[in-house]
């Protein structure tokens, strides 16, 4: 169940989906400096607190020009950040533009438990019944079979297989209408 606190943020049953704040920083970048986390990221290196603050500041000017993007996830129980899911505009994969891309990333303490699929499906929620949208596409980068798995949940299906430009990886494209 999904209820629509503001355009800003969402909350399901064990999650607060909620932009940003200059306090994440130190938990956001103790995600990005897991190797697990980040190994099909871009480039899979981890990032430092420094490229972590960039991050938050390009997510930010995302909300600004597009009036989305990627929410923080917190666990309401504890008030702890375990990463983010949301929507952004993947310009680093042209060949399917013009689209919108739902994605995810949590901490390895937070794997396992359903809750990238949870935050996920809210946000495809929220995008259908509050954005307006009317699709939304999803980068897999090939190995990243938990990612893969979350896709399917949500009802994407494969769409395309190409390589990401930017850094030579194998990536499958998966996509669904809302």
């Amino acid at each position: 169940m999904t209820s629509f606190l503001d355009p800003t943020s969402l909350e399901t049953s064990r999650l607060l989906l909620r932009r940003f704040h200059s306090t994440d920083l130190d938990g956001f970048a103790a995600v990005n400096a897991q190797p697990e986390v980040m190994r099909y990221i871009h480039d899979g290196r981890i990032l430092d607190r420094a490229a972590t603050a960039e991050r938050l500041a390009i997510y930010r000017r995302h909300w600004d020009e597009h009036g989305f993007g990627l929410y923080a996830v917190e666990i309401k129980e504890t008030g702890e950040l375990a990463g983010f899911t949301g929507l952004a505009v993947p310009t680093f994969l042209p060949e399917i533009m013009p689209a919108v891309e739902i994605g995810w990333r949590l901490g390895r303490a937070h794997w396992g438990r359903g809750l990238a699929t949870e935050a996920a499906q809210s946000v495809v929620a929220h995008a259908r019944a509050e954005l307006g949208l009317r699709r939304l596409v999803s980068i897999h980068v090939v190995g990243n079979e938990a990612s893969a798995r979350v896709m399917v949940k949500l009802g994407m299906t494969l769409e395309r297989e190409t390589v990401q430009p930017d850094t030579g990886r194998q990536v499958r494209v998966y996509a669904m209408d809302l």
